[in-house]
């Protein structure tokens, strides 16, 4: 079993920047995929960012593509998400995942662990 736990969300003013952490406890997740998600109001789960387990390969959905950075502590066994020129259109609840295996996959049904969220709010 792998514990996530997500935080650093918070209430940002639009064009400031973020940074969340993803801790994980319990069986390690250094050799696994891991990934970001948000769930909007009213909306599905979508991806964000991912990053396998070297933390060599990253992937990007194409709205936060210079804006985001994901990135990995192996030694902390934690995931970042750099959040920079947020727009009210990222507030949501940011969720980190985490794979069985280091494949890295863009939907929520590729991930088997998950934590609890952190809410981001982007004020216009």
């Amino acid at each position: 079993q792998v514990q996530l736990v997500e935080s650093g969300g918070g209430l940002v003013q639009a064009g400031g920047s973020l940074r969340l952490s993803c801790a994980a406890s319990g069986r390690t997740f250094s050799r696994n995929a891991a990934g970001w998600f948000r769930q909007a109001p009213g909306k599905e789960r979508e991806f964000v960012a991912a990053i396998n387990w070297s933390g060599i390969n990253t992937y990007y959905a194409e709205f936060v593509k210079g804006r985001f950075t994901v990135s990995r502590d192996k030694a902390k066994n934690t995931m970042y998400l750099q959040m920079n020129n947020l727009k009210p259109e990222d507030s949501a609840v940011y969720f980190c995942a985490a794979a069985n295996s280091d494949f890295v996959w863009s939907t929520p049904s590729g991930y088997d662990y998950w934590g609890q969220g952190t809410q981001v709010t982007v004020s216009s």
